[in-house]
Parts: C-alpha cells; sequence; structure tokens
C-alpha cells in the first residue's frame, strides 16, 4: 500500500471512529436522536429549504427558513450546526406577543441576571426586509432582534417567534389609527385569521417561519416570568438541522 492510499484509509477510519456528522456538534442523547428521526420523517426535504428541530425544555418545535433572506438562513444555519445555541435560554418572554432567545450570555446566567446584550463574534446583518414579497410578521414566524440602529441591521444571533394570535377586526383597526400603519388587505387578512404584529413589518427581519410545535409556542409563552420578562423558571434550547437543500 502506497503512502497515499494509507492516509485515505486512515482519514476513513478516524472519521468512523468519531462519528463524523455535519449536522452534529457534539454526541447526540438517545432522546435527541430519536427526536431528530422522527422530526425528519415528518418534514418535506425535498421543499429546497433548510429545517431546523429546536427542543426545549417545554417540548419540541420546527422551523424552516426563507431563501429569500439568504444573509438570515446561511447565518443562523451555520449557528445551529456550530452548536451555538445549544443549552441558550428563551430569555424574553411576552404572552400574546412573542418568545426571544439566542442571546449567549444566558447559557451560563445566574437567576435574575439581565439578559439580551449578548452577541456573536462578528457584525450584525444587514436588514433583508420581504414584504413586497408577502412575508410579514405572521403568527409563527422566526425573525432577527436587534437594537436601534439606523439601518435596522439584526443581530447575529438573537432571534425571536412571533406567538400573538389572530386579531378582531375592531382591534386591528384601532392599532392601525393608533400606530399610524398602513396595511395591505392581505396584511389585514393574516393578522385577522392567523395573528402575528403588524407593526413590526419592515422594522424586523423575518427569515423562517414555524412548521411544527404551536402548542410549544404557547406553552413558552405563557410562562411566568419576572419584571424583566424572563421565565422564572429557565427554558433551554437545542438545535438540529433536519435537512440540507443543494441550494445554487
Amino acid at each position: 500500500m502506497n503512502m497515499r492510499k494509507l492516509v485515505l484509509v486512515t482519514l476513513l477510519v478516524v472519521s468512523t471512529l468519531i462519528g463524523c456528522n455535519p449536522k452534529t456538534f457534539r454526541e447526540l442523547s438517545k432522546s435527541e436522536i430519536e427526536a431528530i428521526k422522527k422530526y425528519s420523517k415528518s418534514i418535506n426535504s425535498k421543499d429546497g429549504q433548510y429545517h431546523v428541530l429546536i427542543m426545549t425544555d417545554q417540548g419540541n418545535m420546527v422551523v424552516k427558513l426563507y431563501n429569500e433572506t439568504p444573509l438570515h438562513r446561511d447565518n443562523f444555519i451555520a449557528k445551529v450546526k456550530a452548536g451555538f445555541y445549544d443549552s441558550l435560554m428563551f430569555h424574553r418572554v411576552i404572552n400574546n406577543f412573542m418568545i426571544q432567545g439566542g442571546d449567549p450570555n444566558s447559557k451560563k446566567a445566574q437567576p435574575g441576571q439581565a439578559l439580551g446584550n449578548g452577541s456573536a463574534a462578528g457584525g450584525l446583518i444587514p436588514a433583508e426586509f420581504r414584504t413586497e414579497q408577502g412575508i410579514y410578521h405572521k403568527r409563527g414566524v422566526l425573525a432577527a432582534a436587534r437594537n436601534n440602529n439606523p439601518e435596522k441591521a439584526s443581530s447575529n444571533c438573537q432571534f425571536y417567534i412571533v406567538q400573538r394570535p389572530a386579531w378582531r377586526t375592531t382591534q386591528l383597526d384601532s392599532t392601525i389609527v393608533q400606530r399610524k400603519l398602513v396595511l395591505n388587505d392581505a396584511q389585514k387578512k393574516l393578522y385577522t385569521t392567523m395573528g402575528g404584529t403588524p407593526h413590526l413589518d419592515g422594522e424586523y427581519t423575518v427569515y423562517g417561519e414555524l412548521e411544527q410545535g404551536f402548542d410549544v409556542l404557547d406553552k413558552i409563552a405563557g410562562t411566568k416570568t419576572n419584571k424583566s420578562d424572563r421565565p422564572e423558571t429557565d427554558v433551554r434550547m437545542r438545535m438540529f438541522v433536519l435537512s440540507e437543500p443543494k441550494l445554487k
């Protein structure tokens, strides 16, 4: 056997022994393996979109990412693959609004510690508003948190999932007047049938949506919180990529 073949065989053996898998970043527990198998079978893996499993203390959710927002999609997937979100908390929870997580400072946070200002290495993600393509803040969307920068660029790690249920028509009409919103007919129908947060359209980037686990979303949103909207009982997350499309 020549040296080149020996090296190739050695690399193959090492990869097999360590259980090399591009979708995982550490050894998985039995429950994680079972959940990944279960939810991998429940999604449409041929739809050309990334699908991600979010496991939490309150149950599991599955999100799909939009190809219309490639900067946010690729940033999120890279962090999921790297295990960035492993054991982080949903640190800000407001019932009938949204649940927010992704602050790296939450991984080892002490009880009552203020959270929400943490970020990952690197800069902000340029805004990718896609309202002209019908991507709005409907109930269940995955969107990027941000600070008050004038470009409305996104945090490179913190995200939220909209939980607000359907509006009554009179409620929405009142909010439109109070906030001086301009909504088209599609938005009005969306918010009065599915729910969502219309005042965030064009302000924060939406880059995915919940496919499964709306009951879990509501359960987390209903968690008892302190004055800073942090759950009194920590709600931690683990994320795993379920499918990877072949993007052009």
